[in-house]
């Protein structure tokens, strides 16, 4: 992508974003020089959130751009009502996302159009699973979020006594989630002869790939056993780790595309920065992504594990104390010299120990790389993103390190203020006063543990369905007691501080 003067944005007109105004665009935008009209789908994307359209269907357009894979076309799809929303936007403007990379040393953007549709969403979704059942489509792949598979943190099985397990289990042909919906379609294949896709997870979670075949094949042997085997036997479940810092959009970068010259409702700012590790195990064909940057690889759970463990846990060091201190953004954090020197201590003390170098990246480098990232002051990453979903965070990020280097013996003082940290947070005031508003889709019963939790610490481990056996664990019981009481009693930032003085 060429970079874009200032003067430039500030002079162009914005054209409304389409296939027809493509030429319109201003000479420093890049845009697709294939045929759209000519592309054939091969990919159904469940979750058109900011994510996959700056990562995944990004490697497939650069791919697209050296005149490969124009048969692999993506098909958005969403399974929540508010995905409609997405889709009438992104419908209005031919599927074409503004893409605007974001770096120090300057902006510049590019039309990504891998995406040709998007199915409508309706209760049952009966679209969609048409459109999986579909001979042509080879790949379903997903970014759902990590809470979002259905697994009970506890026992790392499928939750069957969900309500939405319990429904679509009794309801296989008019499913509520999209796991159900992609079983519907694989008996609508079976049954024709079609064979099976592809399912690949993209979404941040250790074994994704085998954590989705779980979620699928368990879901579906509640309603027809011999349906899941021929799933567990046919379909494939590549795990891959994903990598790229996209902010979520609001004003400012809906404004920020205008500037360009570009009028797009649903533009996506991102870091310069991409990575995709992949299983090569794809049943029924795949894009040659590794032509475009992307790593076909044998040791994927070892890129996950590093990944996952430095960058996704270092987020949860950085969030939860920004919050609580009013500080906006992770790099506003990381501008802090106190937060920069515990995300350092904790990173390299008790994180990077636990995870396996990969080619040409030992664990140490990696956190180097990541702060560097982290610091960059054009990514407007928020704490309260980065914070969302923090029962899902915690348990799938840092939770498991700190079984680790229990089992061990090795210390998790670093890791138990970072619980601290989080159970203060929850509490959903900030050290000023303010107001911390609700950020997960537990927050109600996080609340009421965090605030029984201030006059006695174990009430926050108690949470069962997070923490498991971890109450048990005198050595980390402890310690998050100790820093809980400090924080309460000190303010969290001289809990951070004693903590880096030690």
């Amino acid at each position: 992508m060429d970079e874009l003067m200032p003067d430039a944005k500030h002079s162009l007109a914005p054209v409304p974003l389409s296939d027809a105004a493509l030429d319109q665009l201003p000479a420093e935008v890049a845009r697709p020089e294939y045929n759209r009209s000519a592309l054939r789908a091969g990919i159904v994307h469940i979750g058109l959130g900011n994510f996959h359209r700056a990562h995944q269907a990004w490697y497939l357009h650069r791919l697209m751009q050296q005149g490969h894979a124009h048969e692999w076309a993506i098909i958005g799809a969403g399974v929540r009502p508010y995905d409609a929303e997405m889709r009438s936007k992104l419908l209005a403007q031919d599927c074409l996302t503004t893409l605007i990379e974001l770096d120090p040393s300057g902006t510049s953007a590019e039309i990504s159009g891998s995406m040709i549709d998007y199915v409508p969403v309706e209760e049952g979704h009966g679209p969609l699973i048409a459109a999986m059942a579909d001979p042509s489509i080879r790949i379903v792949a997903m970014t759902v979020t990590e809470g979002g598979y259905y697994t009970d943190s506890a026992s790392g099985e499928m939750d069957a006594n969900h309500p939405d397990m319990i429904h679509d289990a009794q309801h296989p042909d008019r499913p509520r989630t999209a796991f159900g919906a992609m079983i519907a379609a694989l008996r609508l294949r079976r049954d024709h002869g079609y064979g099976p896709f592809a399912a690949q997870s993209c979404d941040n979670l250790l074994g994704n790939g085998r954590i989705l075949r779980q979620t699928v094949v368990s879901l579906a042997r509640l309603s027809d056993p011999d349906l899941a085997d021929w799933i567990d036997a046919r379909c494939s479940f590549p795990n891959s780790m994903v990598d790229c810092i996209v902010p979520a959009t609001g004003e400012k970068e809906l404004e920020l595309a205008r500037m360009i010259g570009i009028d797009d409702a649903a533009p996506v700012t991102h870091e310069n920065f991409r990575q995709w590790v992949i299983e090569d195990d794809f049943c029924a064909g795949r894009p040659d992504w590794d032509l475009v940057g992307a790593t076909f690889s044998r040791r994927v759970h070892d890129y996950e594990t590093m990944k996952l463990r430095i960058l996704n846990a270092g987020h949860q060091i950085l969030a939860n104390v920004g919050e609580i201190a009013g500080i906006e953004t992770i790099s506003g954090c990381m501008a802090d010299q106190q937060i920069l020197a515990f995300f350092r201590k904790v990173q390299r003390e008790e994180i990077a120990p636990l995870v396996k170098p990969v080619p040409d990246m030992t664990p140490l480098a990696y956190v180097d790389l990541i702060e560097r990232r982290f610091s960059n002051p054009s990514i407007v990453d928020t704490t309260r993103r980065v914070a969302f979903d923090g029962s899902s965070r915690h348990a799938g990020f840092v939770l498991p390190m700190i079984r680790e280097r229990v089992a061990t013996g090795s210390s998790v003082d670093g890791l138990a203020l970072v619980e601290a940290l989080w159970a203060r947070m929850c509490h959903g005031t900030r050290d000023d006063g303010s107001e911390i508003e609700a950020n997960d889709p537990m927050w109600e019963k996080l609340v009421e543990a965090a605030a029984a939790a201030r006059e006695r610490p174990d009430a926050w481990l108690e949470q069962s369905t997070i923490y498991g056996d971890l109450l048990a664990q005198k050595a980390f019981r402890e310690s998050f007691s100790k820093w809980l009481s400090k924080i309460w009693s000190a303010g969290a930032m001289a809990a951070v501080q004693e903590y880096v003085q030690a």
